[in-house]
Formats: structure tokens, sequence, C-alpha cells
């Protein structure tokens, strides 16, 4: 898969594969999930992280905007929601080869106003070798340089100002917030115990794969969810259930500036009494007074995967 079909400058940061056309407005497309990922590794019990799911949710609909549909190379892409539903977690285990990942996806025009705007819907559902486990759905328009020009314009400025690289020692340690790399941390302690800082490294190979004027869909999820694992892992129990995200929703309601400070706030925290169950949680990403992001997510306890429960041609259970 050519690397300016889905918007990404690494090579290795490919996951779309292939599509075949189903149906009017329909497809099917291929995907491969590595077994192992810099940013997106697999969780305590072996499964692929939630966050592959998006990320290729968003390639697979830049893909099917250029190839099938003919949107310009050269368009801008502005995300307005996403969300996404692991419905089967046993079926993301990691197993001894990357998994077969395909997405049954179906197309909507939103607005569509050629050559200079197209909106449009993917609606998708998720199967790994072949076992459905997941939907998910994202939201974009698409717009050619003049036009998103003038929306950038209508906020205050084209561009973002240029900051300097982040103190790396000021954000958390990364297992706080279940990453494995200091560089991978994008949180920062906030003003209140109940507010945190988005302090992304924007030099990240993953999260800043290519230059950009604003933040990143993906990198106010990363920032979610990390804040979610942070929350749902306070201390570790003996006996107690890990926690791992299935479910987020995220709805995209103001340009995120890169030179503007971000804080992540919670408006809503709830948590059962009893220890698995799930918790809920909703999240605001605000600038100045302004918030230009919010997600709804889900946390559910995990027990290890038996082999019952395993992907056909995994010969052990996720520990």
């Amino acid at each position: 898969m050519a690397r300016r079909l889905v918007h990404r400058a690494a090579v290795a940061e490919v996951f779309v594969t292939d599509a075949v056309v189903l149906g009017e407005d329909h497809f099917l497309i291929g995907s491969q999930w590595p077994r192992d990922h810099t940013l997106y590794h697999p969780d305590v019990h072996g499964r692929s992280d939630p966050l592959l799911f998006a990320e290729t949710i968003r390639q697979a609909l830049v893909y099917l905007a250029h190839w099938h549909y003919g949107v310009p190379l050269s368009h801008r892409f502005v995300g307005y929601d996403m969300d996404f539903e692991i419905t089967d977690p046993g079926a993301m285990c990691v197993g001894g080869r990357p998994l077969p990942v395909e997405l049954d996806a179906r197309w909507q025009w939103t607005d569509r106003r050629p050559p200079r705007r197209y909106g449009a819907r993917l609606e998708v559902t998720l199967s790994v070798g072949g076992r459905s486990c997941g939907r998910g759905s994202l939201r974009v328009v698409a717009l050619d340089e003049r036009s998103y020009r003038i929306i950038r314009g209508r906020i205050g400025g084209a561009e973002s100002a240029a900051v300097p690289p982040e103190e790396p020692s000021l954000r958390l340690a990364p297992g706080l917030v279940g990453r494995l790399r200091n560089k991978d941390s994008v949180l920062a302690l906030g003003s209140s115990a109940a507010e945190w800082l988005l302090r992304p490294d924007l030099d990240h190979a993953v999260l800043f794969d290519h230059p950009t004027d604003h933040l990143p869909l993906m990198v106010l999820l990363e920032g979610f969810r990390q804040l979610g694992h942070l929350m749902t892992h306070p201390a570790p129990r003996p006996g107690g259930p890990a926690l791992t995200l299935v479910s987020a929703a995220v709805d995209c309601l103001a340009f995120g500036e890169v030179g503007v400070p971000t804080r992540l706030v919670v408006r809503e925290d709830v948590t059962a009494v009893d220890p698995w169950a799930e918790r809920r949680l909703s999240l605001d990403a605000v600038q100045d007074d302004t918030v230009i992001a919010s997600c709804a997510s889900v946390w559910a306890p995990m027990r290890p995967a038996t082999a019952r429960e395993m992907p056909v041609g995994l010969p052990v259970p996720c520990a």
C-alpha cells in the first residue's frame, strides 16, 4: 500500500494492505496488525491495542477516499467524530504471527461538493482471523487548500505558533499511563486533581508521523486513553482485575492548536462498587476556555483468555 494513500510517511506505520469492492459504497478492507509496536503494543493479557483498530479505520477511510472516490491527494482531511467498540476481546489475542484483520466497510456521503469539499462517514465491522469482534466509524471532511485556509482563518490563524519541545521530565512516567517508553507518555500533572496537561513529544515518530498545523485526532485519542488508564489503574491490587479500554467515542469540536496549552479534564466518572463491573469515563480536552474535543469511554475488567476463547491457530491462551 502506498504511504501517501493513507497519509503516513513511514512504511512501518501503514496497516491497510488492500481493498475490494463488494457493492455500491460497500468494501472489504484488508489489514495486518503487527505482533508488537513501539506505541500500540499488546496489553498485559496479550491482546492487541484497541487504538490499532482506530488507526486502521482512519487509514481505511483515507484510502477509499483517494483510491475509489477520487478525492485529490492534495486535500486536507479534518476529523469530526470517531467511535469504536471491541465486542469480543478474546479475538484480539496476539499469537506467533501478525493478526489477519478485515474491515467490512460501508461509505456514506455527508457533504459532497466537488472539487472543493468532500464530507463522508465510514462505518466498519471488525473481524480478526475470521472472527467478528468489533465495530467503529469515522466522519471527516476533505478540503482543498483554499477551503482549508478559510476554515483555519475563522478561528484566528491558519498556522499554529511554533513551540519548543517539551521537557520529558515533566511528563508522567510511562508505566502510569500504560506506555513503555518515556517519549510515549503524553500526560503531565495539571493544576488540580481532576486536570492534566496534554504534552506530546512533537517529534514523536508515530503520533507526529508528518508535519501538521493542528493536533491530530489520534493524538487527542491517545491522550484520552492514557488518562483513562491512569484513572483505572490507581494502584495494583492483589487478585484485582486489570481494566482495558473496550470502547471510545470522540467528538472533535474545534481545531486543537499545537502551540496552545491543552488541558484534559474529567467531566464524569461512573464507577461501580463491584470490581468486575465496567467503568465509564467522560473526558474533555480544553484550550483556553474552549472544549476542542470530548471522549466517552468504557473500561472493562479482563480475565486472561482461555484456550476456548482463542482464535484458531493460536496454541496457548493469552497470559
